[in-house]
């Protein structure tokens, strides 16, 4: 994605954009849902603002337009300020991909009014919900993964049965190291991009038309 930068700066920036938008939204969620909950540290961290400057994360960033995948930086919670620690802190995680995917069917959703709108305007409308469509869906599932520091390390912790509890969040420390392998391009492609892609392409195939006002 970074030779675009070099071939289209406009395109790039837009691209830059929605994906700045995607993660801020994304970790908003987080932040909102724990002070719901009760806790308050990621409002007092600043955390609760649609501001990307207090969402973006260096390296997930960096990986995210390198390799389409990346992350924002973790919203910080404080488990003892939640009425149930191991329910609460996987629906606090599980807030942020949650909020990717209706971010998706909102945009689906105004994606099939394009073709009411002039020719012009239509054809820049739906390839931008396009690519906003896309890059939540694939924010979302990313996410999903239960690798620390992704969010769907703790969905998982809430669901597993308490007794294996503690074994899994012992796996923590190791998560860095599981998800840059996972990320590395071994033979030309990357692993994750394997398990996540078919995914991303089938809740696509319902949220994205094939044609509108004659776009194929």
């Amino acid at each position: 994605m970074l030779n675009l930068f070099f071939q289209n700066p406009l395109e790039f920036l837009i691209i830059a954009a929605l994906l700045v938008m995607a993660i801020s939204i994304h970790e908003f969620s987080h932040a909102l849902l724990a002070d719901r909950l009760g806790d308050p540290t990621a409002r007092i961290a600043g955390r609760m603002t649609l501001n990307p400057l207090a969402h973006l994360d260096p390296i997930g960033t960096l990986l995210l337009f390198v390799v389409g995948f990346g992350w924002g930086r973790p919203v910080p919670f404080d488990p003892f300020n939640l009425r149930d620690p191991k329910r609460d802190s996987a629906l606090i995680s599980f807030a942020g991909p949650a909020s990717n995917l209706i971010m998706a069917i909102v945009s689906s959703v105004l994606l099939r009014f394009t073709n009411h709108l002039p020719l012009i305007l239509s054809i820049n409308l739906f390839e931008l919900l396009s690519l906003f469509i896309y890059f939540n869906v694939i924010l979302a599932i990313f996410n999903l993964i239960p690798i620390h520091p992704l969010d769907g390390f703790k969905v998982v912790a809430g669901l597993i049965p308490p007794k294996y509890y503690h074994d899994w969040l012992a796996l923590e420390p190791y998560g860095m190291i599981f998800l840059l392998l996972l990320i590395f391009p071994f033979f030309g492609n990357s692993p994750v991009f394997t398990i996540v892609q078919p995914v991303v392409n089938f809740i696509l195939s319902f949220l994205l038309p094939t044609k509108v006002g004659g776009i194929i």
